[in-house]
């Protein structure tokens, strides 16, 4: 299996946390097939609301929520 990664973010109701706002809402960046690509994405969605403390980017291990026992 392809080790997939997610990035996604949105409003957040603290900065401490992953606690979304409105899941209606969430930005759906893409699906990449490796980490450095995801990377690459999530730094630039970030870059884009890097003055608003409100806003929050991840990036989604998919591979390890597909295949918990396989931690590689």
């Amino acid at each position: 299996m392809s080790k997939m990664h997610l990035v996604m973010g949105g409003r957040v109701k603290d900065p401490q946390t992953l606690d979304f706002e409105d899941l209606s809402a969430i930005d759906f960046v893409g699906v990449f097939p490796d980490y450095a690509s995801a990377e690459k994405a999530w730094r630039a969605a970030a870059q884009r609301t890097v003055d608003d403390a409100e806003m929050k980017y991840v990036v989604v291990h998919l591979h390890r929520l597909l295949e918990p026992d396989q931690h590689s």
